[in-house]
């Protein structure tokens, strides 16, 4: 590594992630062969996130703050503040494996214009129990190819660890959606992507994410939550479909929706039927109900609108903390992750 070596920014939006954030630090700051900064945007947390981050300011971890305006006005600040040629979007509990961005970076640097992605998973406790996840899309793919691929049985996880991408690329896709809480992602990448000349798989480079955290953005499930999700996947598949309409992208589209409809329904109706409509325009979706046996059970009998109803009223009455309690005594024998 050497100063003419590309820089790479590495920017992370927190709140309240003192607990996570000392260990995504750590892992941006250790990535070998590659000059790095970070920059940390931490909005109003009320715990000791700003003491972990400027104890690291000597290593090169760069702290704003702003004032409750969220995750993605926080990631747009971060941007403006960043001096690197490439940028790696970072959340404050997740952690970059050994190396992850010097293999993207010697990728990106033999391809001007394209973006590289990765291999991910998730884990609870430790970054060594990551399972990495068989959708992983291993392959050199057109932006088009790959969305109608990823798309494709309706889960659209757009983790922002995955990417690496040159800042030219993220100047043509436009800001973060500031609107957006929810799945921001989703929206963001997918212009991001479209931006790109081609998505460029790096085996080796890897994101490990964390589940099971209280308070993330990706666990809210408010009214405004879910209609930003609603908005996400419209703005989003809208851009898709702005390049390539097509059936293959209608189909991919109308699968994002019809895993919406059976995420929102019964608890927000409106996002669930809205989406639903968006289904049927597109040509409909063979996406079925997902979730454990039971679940899978009554929709085959009662249909999925009744097992889901079901499924609500047992959580309401506590099922839900009981199932928890249950998860977290069968991973302190060893059990399952």
């Amino acid at each position: 590594m050497s100063a003419g070596d590309p820089l790479v920014s590495v920017l992370v939006p927190a709140r309240n992630a003192e607990r996570w954030i000392g260990e995504a630090l750590e892992s941006a700051l250790g990535q070998e062969g590659v000059r790095v900064e970070v920059v940390v945007v931490d909005d109003v947390s009320t715990d000791g996130t700003a003491a972990v981050a400027a104890s690291l300011a000597p290593r090169g971890v760069r702290f704003l703050r702003q004032e409750g305006s969220g995750q993605s006005a926080a990631l747009n600040r971060a941007l403006a503040a960043a001096r690197g040629e490439y940028v790696q979007f970072l959340d404050a509990d997740d952690v970059l494996g050994p190396g992850k961005i010097a293999l993207q970076v010697a990728r990106l640097l033999a391809r001007p214009g394209c973006i590289a992605s990765g291999e991910w998973g998730r884990f609870r406790r430790s970054p060594a129990e990551t399972r990495i996840d068989p959708g992983t899309i291993r392959r050199d793919m057109a932006p088009v190819d790959w969305l109608a691929a990823a798309l494709a049985g309706g889960l659209p996880m757009m983790q922002p660890g995955i990417w690496l991408a040159p800042r030219d690329v993220l100047a043509r896709a436009g800001p973060w959606d500031e609107g957006l809480t929810l799945v921001n992602d989703f929206e963001y990448f997918t212009r991001v992507l479209l931006a790109a000349e081609e998505v460029l798989f790096c085996p080796g480079a890897r994101l490990h994410y964390r589940s099971g955290v209280a308070g993330s953005v990706s666990g809210r499930r408010t009214r405004e939550a879910w209609e930003s999700a609603l908005r996400s996947y419209e703005g989003g598949t809208a851009a898709l479909l702005a390049r390539e309409d097509s059936p293959r992208t209608r189909a991919a589209a109308a699968d994002v929706f019809q895993v919406l409809v059976h995420a929102a329904y019964p608890d927000h109706p409106g996002v669930a039927e809205e989406a639903g409509r968006r289904v049927r325009a597109l040509g409909g979706s063979a996406v079925r109900l997902e979730g454990g046996l039971l679940l899978r059970a009554a929709a085959a009998t009662l249909g999925w609108r009744a097992a889901l109803r079901l499924r609500s009223a047992a959580y309401a009455a506590g099922y839900g903390r009981v199932a928890r309690a249950k998860e977290r005594a069968l991973r302190g024998k060893g059990g399952g992750a």
